[in-house]
């Protein structure tokens, strides 16, 4: 179960792609595009993550920042960033705190077999207006 809409976004706090902290205050009064995609470097969410890359432009002209987040550890959403030359920052979530926040976590089912994953949502999140600092 997802998030609704008009739900306000939990805060969140991780490390990006490069090693640096990144927390949900540090977009107070942004939008901003939080997608949550299974793992770096497959097929699918490579080409998710490609499509954030080539329309970020035109996101950033409507003031919108993007962030993906991923149970991937930081090498490997760096290794992911460099290869596809990706222009925003990737949450490398190993303890699954935020994807847990954003219920982005649970059951899932491949070929008859089910198995507990990532779910590939995304949240367009209008403005972070008040947060609780981590």
């Amino acid at each position: 179960m997802a998030l609704k809409i008009g739900q306000q976004a939990p805060a969140w706090s991780g490390i990006n792609q490069h090693g640096e902290h990144i927390k949900s205050s540090k977009f107070l009064g942004k939008k901003v595009i939080l997608f949550f995609y299974p793992k770096a470097s497959t097929p699918g969410c490579t080409v998710e993550a490609c499509n954030f890359r080539d329309h970020y432009a035109d996101l950033a002209e409507k003031g919108f920042e993007v962030v993906g987040v991923s149970a991937d550890s930081v090498k490997r959403q760096l290794n992911f960033a460099s290869k596809q030359e990706l222009n925003y920052n990737l949450i490398a979530d190993e303890e699954k705190s935020i994807i847990l926040a954003f219920e982005a976590w649970g059951w899932k089912k491949f070929m008859g077999k089910e198995y507990e994953g990532i779910y590939r949502h995304t949240y367009v999140i209008d403005v972070f207006r008040t947060q609780p600092s981590l």
